[in-house]
C-alpha cells in the first residue's frame, strides 16, 4: 500500500515538472518566435529584383526542363548549317539567372570568323525603345506633359497638313489641314500620322532629303525633323496607327529638353547607369573587329549572300558620323539591351540605379492605342511597346501584358512580367526572306518552362 502511495506521487510529481519545463520553454522561447514571425518576409512581400545578371547554376531551379531548353541549340544549328541565317546570338534570363546564353555561326562567313557572344549587330528598330526610356525619365523631371502638342516645342510642326488624294502617274498629289495638332503622346504610340516615305509609291522623303534608316551625310536630327514637318501626313493625328520616323522626332525631343545631344544624353541617362558599355550610333575605332557583317537572303529558296548594300553594311563605322537616328541607328551587343530589358522587367532599376519610376513602366506597358491595332493585328501598343493580348495568344505560346519589339536586321526581344522572364534573339540579315525564327524561338524558349 505505501509502496502504491510512494509511486502514484512521484507520478503525478514527474508529470507536474514535466508541465513546468514545458511552461518554461514556451516562455523562453517566446520573444525568439515574436522576433523571428517579425523578421520573416511576408507572404504578399516581393522578392527585390535581382541588379545583375548571373549565371544560373541548375536551369531547372529557374523553372527550366533542361532537355526542353536544348531545342533551342537544335534551332540555331539548324539555322546556320542551312544557310538560312549567318549567325545568331541568343539571351533567355529568369529571375535575373542566364539560361540560355550562347553564339552560333559566323561573324564574317567570307573570312570563317565564328561570332562572339559579345560582337556588335545593328539593332535598327530596337533603338526606338531605348530613345523613349531617356524621353520618360525627362516627362518624370516635368519638362512636359504626354498632350502637350508637338509644335510647342518644335514650331515647324504647327500646321500639319493630311495627303488626300494621289495621281501616281504625274506622282502629284492634294493636301488638307490635319485637324488636329500631333501630341507628344501621338509619336509615343505611332498615332500621329507620321509615316516611312512611302505613300502610295511615292518616296516623299528621298525626294525631301529624309533619312528613314541611316545616313552618312552630315545631317543633324534638327534638320531632318524641320524637313520631315513639311511633309504630309498619312492621316490626321490619333485617327489610326501607322509606323514611321517618330521616334527620330522623340529623339529630337530629347536633345531639347536635356539640352543635350542624343548620343550624350542616351549616354548619361541609360547606358552608363546600366552598364550598357557597347551600346553606340558609331562606334569606336577599337570596336570594329566587333561588329558582324550583314547578309542577306531575297528569296526563301535563295542562297544567303553578302550584303551589297554599303550604306546598311557601313554606316556605324563611316561617313561623317553626326546623324543619330532616334528610330535606327544604335548598334551593341545582346547582352547591352538585356541590361535594358531587365531594368524594364524590374519596373524601373538595373544595376542598383533607378531609370524610371514603377508607375512610368505601368502606363508605357498598357494599351494606349485603344480599338486599333499594330500592323491591323489583335495586338495592342503602349507608350514605345507592343504588348501581347489574349486574342493574339491563342495562336503563339505566351503571356497576355508581355511587351516587345524587334529590328529590321531581324533582331528581336521579349519582356514577360508574368513569367520573370526576358529573351532576346540576334541575327544581321536584309533582306530576309525565310522561316519566321521569331516565332520558333519564342515557342521553343516557353515550352521548356516547367514550372
Amino acid at each position: 500500500m505505501c509502496t502504491f502511495v510512494f509511486l502514484t506521487d512521484l507520478y503525478q510529481n514527474v508529470a507536474f515538472l514535466k508541465i513546468r519545463i514545458m511552461k518554461t520553454s514556451w516562455l523562453f522561447l517566446l520573444p525568439v518566435l515574436i522576433l523571428s514571425m517579425c523578421t520573416a518576409p511576408s507572404l504578399n512581400e516581393k522578392k527585390e529584383a535581382p541588379q545583375h545578371f548571373s549565371l544560373a547554376v541548375n536551369v531547372s531551379d529557374e523553372g527550366f526542363d533542361p532537355v526542353r531548353l536544348a531545342r533551342i541549340d537544335s534551332l540555331c544549328e539548324h539555322a546556320i548549317q542551312n544557310n538560312i541565317l549567318p549567325n545568331v546570338v541568343t539571351f533567355v534570363a529568369r529571375h535575373g539567372k542566364i539560361v540560355h546564353y550562347k553564339a552560333f555561326g559566323f561573324r564574317n562567313r567570307e573570312k570563317n570568323i565564328p561570332v562572339q557572344k559579345d560582337d556588335i549587330f545593328r539593332l535598327a528598330s530596337m533603338s526606338k525603345a531605348i530613345v523613349t526610356v531617356a524621353l520618360m525619365s525627362l516627362y518624370e523631371e516635368g519638362k512636359f506633359l504626354l498632350d502637350d502638342p508637338l509644335a510647342k516645342y518644335i514650331p515647324a510642326f504647327s500646321n500639319m497638313k493630311v495627303m488626300e488624294n494621289f495621281n501616281p502617274q504625274k506622282g502629284t498629289f492634294t493636301t488638307r489641314p490635319a485637324k488636329g495638332p500631333i501630341t507628344i503622346r501621338h509619336l509615343l504610340t505611332h498615332t500621329s500620322g507620321i509615316h516611312y516615305g512611302n505613300l502610295s509609291g511615292n518616296d516623299l522623303y528621298e525626294k525631301a532629303g529624309i533619312p528613314v534608316l541611316h545616313s552618312k551625310d552630315s545631317l543633324t536630327i534638327a534638320q531632318v525633323v524641320d524637313r520631315l514637318a513639311a511633309q504630309p501626313l498619312a492621316h490626321d493625328p490619333g485617327a489610326g496607327w501607322t509606323y514611321g520616323l517618330n521616334t527620330d522626332v522623340i529623339g529630337r525631343l530629347v536633345e531639347i529638353f536635356s539640352g543635350k545631344p542624343l548620343d550624350v544624353a542616351l549616354k548619361e541617362r541609360i547606358f552608363d547607369p546600366l552598364g550598357m558599355k557597347d551600346t553606340w550610333f558609331y562606334l569606336p575605332e577599337k570596336d570594329y573587329s566587333r561588329f558582324v557583317t550583314l547578309y542577306g537572303k531575297e528569296h526563301a529558296d535563295s542562297a544567303l549572300k553578302l550584303s551589297e548594300n554599303d550604306l546598311f553594311q557601313t554606316y556605324a563605322v563611316s561617313g561623317a558620323k553626326t546623324y543619330f537616328s532616334g528610330g535606327a541607328g544604335l548598334v551593341g551587343p545582346i547582352e547591352d539591351y538585356a541590361r535594358f530589358c531587365q531594368m524594364l522587367l524590374n519596373r524601373g532599376t538595373f544595376n542598383g540605379k533607378r531609370i524610371l519610376s514603377r508607375k512610368t513602366i505601368d502606363i508605357m506597358t498598357m494599351n494606349q492605342i485603344g480599338d486599333f491595332g499594330v500592323w491591323g493585328g489583335e495586338n495592342k501598343f503602349g507608350l514605345g511597346f507592343e504588348i501581347m493580348t489574349e486574342n493574339f495568344n491563342r495562336h503563339l505560346l505566351g503571356s497576355v501584358g508581355s511587351f516587345k519589339w524587334g529590328g529590321m536586321y531581324y533582331t528581336d526581344y521579349l519582356i514577360d512580367p508574368k513569367e520573370d522572364l526576358i529573351f532576346l534573339f540576334y541575327t544581321n540579315v536584309f533582306p530576309y526572306a525565310g522561316p519566321d525564327l521569331h516565332q520558333y524561338f519564342r515557342v521553343l524558349v516557353y515550352q521548356a518552362l516547367a514550372d
